[in-house]
């Protein structure tokens, strides 16, 4: 299987370009060890066999972690797996190399001046989304069954969205980010991408749990999903997100909310406080956060930036202290209001995105008679929902032959079982799934 995955990378990818570097022979390897204890009578773990890549922001032993960076192509190879990497193995799963992204994790588009465009497996003149776009091109070409990403404002959900697929962005501090180069470390999660729920479960049970390197992975033990989707969405009170998440929708968009209220008789709609706001507030955190991070290179290499993230780290350096510590007071305020509405709700869907993935040529979208900027409006829905660090899981809406479209599960902190229970009925109703490309 892994010599199949390999040589149809080798021959498919080079069509989307998800992939930065193939581990060829550690995948070899490594097959190699899960085929002797299998020989030996040894349990080889829940994921035997199963290839999987990753962001090119998680260590991988002997590899360079560049994160989608010029300036970091020359670092030393990483001398330990990322912690997400190291349970996967231990599960069975297999290494097959690292995946592109947009520099440094800021962006949707996945258009790196360094590395490459990674381009949409349903339409190769549109996005696959950002920044973990290789992640899930990789996943809806079929090149690897799972991969993992990283989401701050979106950077899973978006591209799980306009690639079709499944994605997960755990609670904060549910999945450990030891061995991951952080983008803005007070809103970055860790997650998985999949074509199907189970898959995205079984994954996500492997990488949950506590670990003492990473200062933010919560102590709580694992609290295994695999078991709980065959209850699917029974007896959970589930809502729609209205207000601020139903305006500036395009029709697909529109139709795939409509679809999951349909599919799982939802006719209550919910307000979700201030989304304006904890968009705002989120922006401020994300800039301030990501430009200190990055202080040294943008003093010392500030020419081998990409232009774009150049200018938004520039920004994020030059906002006032006080925007920042008014903008974390918000996170917190806004975040007991969220769990205020999980008192009488376990689940609200919203939109993903405005928009179906849109062509790299476009830079703007008509939505109800408006122009509107195209690179602020992909975030509109997603960052909205950041500061609270909530579970989210994203099941892709299936309208042939139109362009995927996916619906955001919302679920309260630490309640993943409510989304995947949700996730795994919309699947069940045969209207939501990875869609053929």
């Amino acid at each position: 299987m892994i010599e199949a995955t390999l040589a149809d990378v080798a021959g498919r990818d080079g069509y989307i370009h998800a992939f930065t570097h193939v581990t060829a022979d550690r995948a070899l390897t490594e097959a190699a060890e899960v085929d002797a204890a299998i020989a030996a009578g040894r349990h080889p773990g829940p994921l035997a066999g199963v290839p999987f890549a990753v962001k090119d922001l998680f260590d991988i032993v002997g590899v360079a972690t560049k994160a989608g960076s010029k300036i970091h192509a020359a670092r030393l190879p990483a001398a330990r797996d990322a912690a997400a990497i190291r349970r996967l193995n231990a599960a069975g799963a297999i290494l097959i190399g690292a995946l592109n992204m947009e520099e440094y994790a800021y962006g949707f588009y996945t258009d790196n001046p360094h590395h490459g465009r990674t381009l949409n497996p349903h339409d190769p003149t549109r996005t696959a989304g950002g920044s973990s776009g290789g992640s899930a091109a990789a996943v809806a070409a079929g090149l690897v069954p799972i991969a993992l990403g990283s989401d701050t404002n979106g950077s899973i959900r978006v591209p799980s969205s306009f690639c079709g697929i499944f994605g997960l962005k755990p609670t904060y501090g549910r999945v450990s980010r030891t061995g991951s180069l952080l983008f803005v470390s007070s809103l970055d999660h860790i997650g998985p991408l999949a074509r199907g729920v189970g898959d995205l479960a079984a994954v996500y049970d492997v990488l949950q749990g506590p670990d003492a390197d990473d200062a933010v992975c919560a102590k709580r033990p694992p609290e295994p999903v695999t078991g709980l989707l065959d209850r699917a969405g029974e007896g959970l009170r589930i809502a729609v997100a209205g207000g601020y998440f139903a305006e500036m929708l395009s029709p697909e968009s529109r139709a795939a909310v409509d679809a999951a209220a349909r599919s799982l008789g939802v006719v209550d709609t919910v307000d979700i406080p201030c989304s304006d706001a904890a968009r705002a507030a989120a922006y401020v955190i994300t800039s301030v956060e990501a430009a200190r991070e990055r202080f040294t290179e943008l003093r010392d290499r500030i020419g081998d930036f990409d232009p774009n993230t150049r200018y938004r780290f520039l920004a994020g350096a030059f906002l006032p202290a006080d925007w920042y510590v008014k903008a974390q007071q918000f996170r917190r305020w806004y975040s007991r209001q969220l769990a205020g509405l999980f008192q009488h709700w376990d689940v609200i869907l919203a939109p993903v995105a405005p928009v179906p993935a849109p062509s790299f040529a476009d830079h703007s979208a008509i939505i109800d008679g408006k122009e509107l900027a195209l690179r602020p409006l992909l975030g509109r829905f997603v960052q909205a929902l950041a500061p609270a660090g909530l579970p989210i899981v994203v099941a892709p809406f299936v309208k042939r032959p139109a362009l995927p479209v996916g619906v955001q599960i919302v679920a309260a902190p630490f309640r993943e079982d409510h989304a995947f229970r949700v996730a795994a009925a919309l699947e069940n109703s045969g209207l939501f799934g990875p869609q053929p490309h």
